[in-house]
């Protein structure tokens, strides 16, 4: 299986488009804007799940423990 690495300093939207399935669990993770119309495609181009994580009172431990449930590898 190929390796799904997420530097959570990267922009939202770019891990977005790059992992299809990211928004959905994201979404359920608490981050509940990324899936309203244009919020990926404005907001998202500057925000980093790190940030968002710091905004939405959302531990990295959690984030990065859900993530690997997935099947991801999280970087900082």
């Amino acid at each position: 299986m190929e390796s799904r690495i997420i530097d959570l300093n990267r922009s939202v939207y770019d891990l977005c488009n790059e992992y299809k399935d990211l928004p959905k669990i994201l979404h359920d993770l608490g981050f509940v804007d990324i899936i309203k119309p244009g919020m990926l495609h404005t907001a998202g181009r500057f925000m980093t799940i790190k940030n968002g994580a710091s905004m939405k009172k959302i531990s990295l431990d959690t984030i990065k423990e859900t993530l690997s449930q997935y099947g991801y590898k999280t970087i900082v």
